[in-house]
């Protein structure tokens, strides 16, 4: 009985690789737009339970994926497969199923259930989700409109290293938008949205350093040095 128990283990650690193979397979057939291939690797894990393949399942019948290799969209489909995988919790289904909502496709529009969804999401550290709060509270959409709110999921999202959200940060502080106006604060966001590729945070960076002493400029400079190389912990006095 004993030996018996010794093959299944090692019969499982077997068979346990294919299966992350077969989602890498699909996973990389998806990302180069091989959408037949990454459909027949990934259903069949989604149907075993997979959350990941689900999510990806949800994502080709949200879009479309493959329309010209007779792949459709499908609302409903999408739904389902996201749901499934939301129940696993599943973070970017989460973002993926609040969006379906937010925006009313293949479900009634609701701002309310896009914030619960997304709020899970954002608890697990997804940056799409903690914009999408942010954009929300700013445009008082679903939620009272909120510029401190907005800014504290922008807040998020930029520590995490997203540019859109370190270039909202910018704004935020330029116009004191949920935040105490600062320059400095301002200019080291923008300066760090740039350095990561946002580049209409360049010309928000050097219009405002126009309004700034040397010593400030300098002073942000130095600081956004900081916030950088300690990963977005230390971005501030």
């Amino acid at each position: 009985m004993k030996q018996l128990t010794i093959i299944l283990a090692f019969l499982i650690t077997l068979s346990t690789p294919v299966v992350g193979q077969d989602f890498d397979k699909g996973l990389a057939a998806y990302e180069a737009n091989d959408y037949v291939t990454a459909f027949n690797e990934l259903k069949p894990l989604a149907e075993a339970g997979s959350a990941k393949a689900q999510n990806i399942l949800g994502l080709m019948y949200n879009w479309g994926d493959g329309k010209r290799k007779k792949f459709d969209e499908d609302s409903a489909q999408a739904i389902k497969w996201y749901q499934l995988s939301v129940e696993q919790d599943n973070a970017d289904a989460q973002y993926n199923l609040g969006y379906m909502y937010e925006r009313g496709q293949g479900v009634l529009q609701n701002y309310k259930d896009a914030i619960k969804l997304y709020r899970l999401a954002a608890a697990q550290d997804n940056v799409e989700a903690l914009n999408r709060l942010s954009f929300l509270y700013l445009m008082g959409m679903g939620v009272k409109e909120d510029f401190a709110e907005a800014a504290k999921w922008s807040h998020l999202a930029a520590e995490l290293g997203d540019a859109s959200a370190q270039s909202y940060l910018g704004n935020a502080y330029r116009g004191g938008y949920g935040v105490l106006q600062d320059n400095i604060l301002a200019h080291l966001w923008f300066n760090i949205a740039a350095a990561n590729g946002h580049k209409r945070s360049i010309k928000n960076r050097d219009k405002l350093a126009l309004d700034m002493t040397s010593q400030a400029i300098e002073k942000a400079q130095a600081m956004a040095a900081v916030c950088i190389s300690s990963n977005y912990k230390k971005c501030g006095y």
